[in-house]
């Protein structure tokens, strides 16, 4: 951090008049009543949740059960016990990841109209209000940040209501030449827009509580003057005509406190990034779909492309420092699901909008990216077990909080499930250091014993319901006629699938040692700090990821040998969890390679629609972005508009 520290720009020049709102800080430990039951709520929410949460928990007995019928022979020891209370929790979780998406794929199918009124196809409503649209940032680059914001402010001005919105550069960078940059970047874009300019730019000489901090800032400076406002991250895009529908949503529905978007990921380079953007627009509608429908008013809010009231966040989500020691004191980090907890229990209804485009973000370009920005939710969601005993909460809102938490722990629970696995049947086998092989041994074998059809039945159908959500999406997907050529066609959305599990499943050991290695380090104390995410370039030095990944990969290296002397059966039986651990540093090169990334986009492999068909908003965005010379950028994004302008011409000759 630099100690030439730029000061702010005289206050006058660069915000409107205050407007006030107080924001008390939550104490939640008093008892606050909060109504059963909001206006918003969906009819017969409650049978709903039955259904959704029966099915998961009819699932995980049936599976349970078998497991139990497999291990009980000669009784359950203590391993056995640990075996089944593992595969307990961890069924659950992937059965209730199943039934949602099951609701979502049923809706999808039947296309069911969007909650609360949306409707895309009906005539942009007139708003009667004011929206301010907050851009935090944090040691970004200023032009990329506010390339978004004048392709957002165009479209805006588009749909015919830009005046009704505003837009706030809310500031924490600590970086002065950064400081310097952002500075002459809101000076050129207010001269590029003219006297249509509603673009402000605030700056905090102190980052306390981080983004948190710096909306509530906001809030309370100039929060009276707004109804309602939404927040952007610095990567985020929306079209202005779905920032009207949010606005006339919150118009018409006075008890409702946060509509989230879905956003889809977009101009994604690297494999990873085409990975994770594929996934998203593929498997994402049938999971939001599913969860939208259950959670009905008792919503999450994922920290970003969600509208939200003004009065009732700035009465309800003030948010405390937390006590109970480390890892759980001090300022909440991931503040999004407490946020949405608390308006909830103020009795604000907290909804979710899957179906509504026109909602854009970026991925981070690499495996290791994810996992730096991963450590970091950790570190924030664990945190959370310090706001689960807070009183009044609804108790979709605890499960929030729980399946936060848990997401976490999965981690080091499926290690713990395939070593117990793996230590059963070697104890089994009279397995000893001074004997270390075991002729023909596999723990296929060993499980098979008691009941080979059984055993092998409960792995195909925890498999299944693992996979399931995956097919569901790609099967709404093909049965989309535009939308399955827009993604290629039903060959190549099969094929990108499949290569998209299996690089998945490659780069599992790698998500699950970094991941247990961060609860660790959470557990310990050690705080994850606050550094800028990285958005293009994926490429991490060879050194680096040597240096972060050499544990793993002589780790992986050491049991594939000691497997094999044990047995070449259990080699093989241990093989991809193995593979996965000792590639992890070439697994990690290779998400992050943007040749790679080209390549499979010039096989129509990984694709979405935005690609193909990029919305004015994002084609905009890159065009501001990008340097008045060529660079790789620039013909990417001219290589996509000219791709969309051939699609588009091919899709109307078939069409007629």
């Amino acid at each position: 951090m630099s100690n030439n520290r730029i000061p702010p720009p005289p206050q006058q020049a660069w915000l409107p008049q205050e407007s006030p709102l107080p924001m008390p800080v939550q104490d939640l430990h008093v008892r606050h009543p909060s109504p059963r039951v909001v206006p918003t709520s969906p009819a017969m929410i409650g049978a709903r949740r039955a259904l959704v949460l029966g099915m998961a928990i009819v699932l995980t007995v049936f599976a349970t059960y078998q497991v139990w019928w497999v291990l009980r022979g000669g009784g359950i020891d203590v391993l056995e016990a640990v075996l089944l209370a593992l595969f307990v929790a961890l069924f659950a979780w992937i059965a209730l990841s199943f039934s949602s998406a099951l609701v979502g794929f049923v809706l999808l199918l039947r296309r069911r109209p969007q909650p609360l009124g949306i409707d895309e196809d009906a005539p942009l409503p007139p708003l009667a209000t004011r929206t301010a649209l907050l851009v935090p940032t944090y040691n970004e680059d200023p032009g990329r940040v506010l390339a978004g914001v004048q392709a957002m402010h165009e479209s805006l001005a588009a749909s015919g209501q830009g005046d009704r919105f505003d837009f706030f550069l809310l500031s924490d960078t600590t970086r002065a030449e950064v400081q310097r940059e952002e500075l002459a970047a809101v000076r050129q874009l207010i001269a590029r827009l003219g006297d249509n300019a509603r673009i402000y730019y605030r700056r905090r000489e102190k980052n306390t509580e981080r983004k948190a901090g710096n909306i509530a800032d906001w809030v309370r400076r100039f929060g009276g003057a707004y109804p309602q406002f939404l927040i952007l991250d610095a990567d985020s895009l929306m079209t202005g005509d779905t920032l009207v529908r949010l606005s006339a949503a919150m118009e018409r529905q006075p008890t409702l406190a946060l509509l989230q978007t879905l956003p889809m990921i977009v101009n994604g380079r690297t494999f990873f990034a085409r990975m994770q953007q594929f996934a998203g627009r593929v498997y994402g509608p049938v999971v939001a779909h599913g969860i939208a429908w259950w959670h009905g008013a008792e919503g999450n809010y994922w920290g970003h492309n969600a509208m939200i009231r003004t009065a009732a966040f700035a009465r309800h989500a003030g948010l405390p420092h937390l006590g109970g020691g480390k890892p759980f004191e001090g300022a909440v980090l991931s503040h999004d699901f407490v946020e949405a907890a608390l308006l909830r229990r103020g009795g604000w209804g907290v909804h979710m909008a899957p179906g509504l485009s026109g909602s854009y973000e970026e991925g981070p370009p690499s495996l290791t990216d994810m996992l730096v920005r991963d450590r970091r939710w950790c570190q924030g969601n664990l945190q959370h077990g310090a706001v689960l005993p807070a009183r009044g909460l609804h108790w979709i809102s605890r499960l929030h909080l729980l399946v936060g938490i848990g997401h976490y722990f999965t981690a080091p629970m499926w290690a713990m499930l395939m070593l117990v696995g793996l230590a059963i049947p070697l104890q089994q086998a009279g397995f000893n250091l001074s004997q270390l092989h075991l002729d023909g041994f596999t723990p296929a074998l060993y499980w098979r014993g008691g009941d080979p059809e059984r055993f092998l039945w409960v792995f195909y159908f925890t498999m299944a319901i693992l996979l399931a959500p995956k097919v569901m999406g790609c099967i709404t997907t093909m049965l989309d006629p535009v939308l399955r050529r827009q993604c290629g066609g039903a060959l190549r959305i099969t094929a990108s699938a499949l290569l998209e599990t299996v690089m998945a499943a490659l780069m599992a050991p790698v998500t699950m040692y970094v991941q247990s290695r961060g609860v660790a380090e959470v557990l310990a104390g050690r705080d994850s700090g606050w550094e800028t995410q990285r958005r293009d370039d994926g490429s991490v030095p060879l050194g680096s990821l040597v240096k972060r990944y050499a544990g793993l990969t002589l780790f992986g290296a050491f049991s594939g040998v000691l497997a094999y002397l044990v047995s070449p059966a259990l080699a093989a039986w241990m093989a991809p969890v193995v593979l996965g651990m000792v590639l992890s540093v070439p697994i990690n090169v290779l998400s992050a390679s943007v040749r790679a990334g080209d390549r499979l986009r010039s096989w129509g492999w990984l694709r979405t629609p935005e690609e193909l068909v990029p919305p004015p908003v994002m084609e905009r965005a890159l065009q501001l972005r990008a340097p008045p010379s060529a660079t790789p950028l620039v013909a990417a994004a001219s290589g996509t508009i000219a791709a969309a302008g051939a699609y588009s011409s091919m899709v109307r000759a078939e069409d007629s």
